[in-house]
């Protein structure tokens, strides 16, 4: 079993789930996941990764094995109880269709006996976060907003009780492709600010290795095949299915978990302003850099920290890089 490093908030033990007609959808599995951090569940379809996500809120029992959490197993405690303490969003969002949107999100809140000027004051803040004007939206029902709205909502509900573990079943699968990067990109942003402890579920290769701090590759059969970080996966394929899985276009996908390395930069000393167009910053991806390039038709891309110019990136270093990311 890999560690993030870090201090385990959800730890899986030979955790396990057959259906009485014999089929195994969960294969003692072992799993530890970091305090704060985002991993994601990804695999081909009834490969047992949504059943692994239901058995931490215990929408399913498993059939052998411990899941804690913080420390605590679940098993012990009240489901009803443990699942108002865990956020969980679900593809199809699951809003009240008769509930106006601010209504939605203070359902938790109200549940646990929150005031509703405390419960509406929270919900409004989580309206903003996930960017939408509680003034604007507040007062709509589900039906008059778009699918990539009522999931943003979908999320600010989940939130509402401030859960330290968040459960996330295709969240982004009802939208299209454009939304989805859009609500990808918000939720890191979110994550970013709140460090809450996310299970994410998806069939999505390029979701997993955006989103993931680690990904676990399940295999038919509910075996755990492979859980690292998106670059170790991409670069070092445990077998030949998380090989297959992940795509001969793994070393393009290495591009966007890549961040530059300021020793793969070179100096500005002979640069024409020419060969330059306009600079990313240091912490971007180096499929950042190379879109850069692309975009401004420019051999070479600048690269600053903060205001400060600390080098060019060239195509032969962004092989530099990608070399040595083979070598961690």
């Amino acid at each position: 079993m890999e560690s993030s490093g870090s201090e385990a908030m959800i730890r899986l033990t030979g955790v396990g789930k057959t259906y009485d007609d014999g089929t195994v959808a969960v294969h003692e599995l072992d799993l530890e996941i970091g305090r704060g951090e985002l991993v994601v569940l990804v695999g081909p379809s009834g490969c047992g990764k949504s059943t692994t996500l239901k058995m931490i809120n215990r929408l399913i029992e498993p059939t052998t094995g411990t899941i804690e959490i913080n420390g605590e197993d679940v098993t012990t405690q009240d489901p009803v109880k443990l699942r108002r303490g865990i956020g969980y969003v679900i593809q199809q969002v699951g809003l009240f269709p008769h509930q106006k949107i601010t209504a939605n999100v203070m359902t938790v809140p109200l549940l646990y006996g929150e005031s509703k000027a405390t419960a509406r004051e929270r919900a409004n803040h989580l309206l903003e976060l996930v960017g939408l004007d509680p003034a604007t939206y507040g007062d709509r029902y589900p039906h008059q907003l778009s699918g990539g709205q009522r999931q943003r909502v979908g999320v600010a509900r989940a939130l509402a009780a401030d859960p330290p573990v968040l459960l996330m079943d295709e969240p982004f699968g009802a939208v299209d492709p454009v939304v989805r990067v859009r609500l990808q990109d918000e939720f890191l942003r979110l994550q970013r600010e709140l460090g809450k402890t996310v299970v994410l579920v998806t069939h999505d290769i390029d979701e997993a290795v955006r989103m993931g701090d680690r990904v676990a590759i399940f295999a038919t059969g509910g075996r755990l095949a492979q859980f690292a970080t998106p670059a170790a996966l991409l670069a070092h394929p445990a077998d030949d299915f998380v090989a297959d899985f992940v795509g001969s276009e793994r070393g393009l996908r290495r591009l966007t978990v890549t961040p530059i390395d300021p020793a793969h930069l070179e100096s500005l000393d002979g640069v024409s302003a020419g060969e330059l167009g306009a600079a990313i910053d240091l912490d971007s991806t180096l499929e950042q850099a190379l879109a850069a390039m692309l975009r401004d038709d420019k051999p070479m891309v600048g690269v600053k920290d903060g205001v400060r110019f600390v080098g060019v990136l060239t195509p032969n270093g962004v092989h530099r890089a990608l070399r040595a990311s083979l070598a961690d």
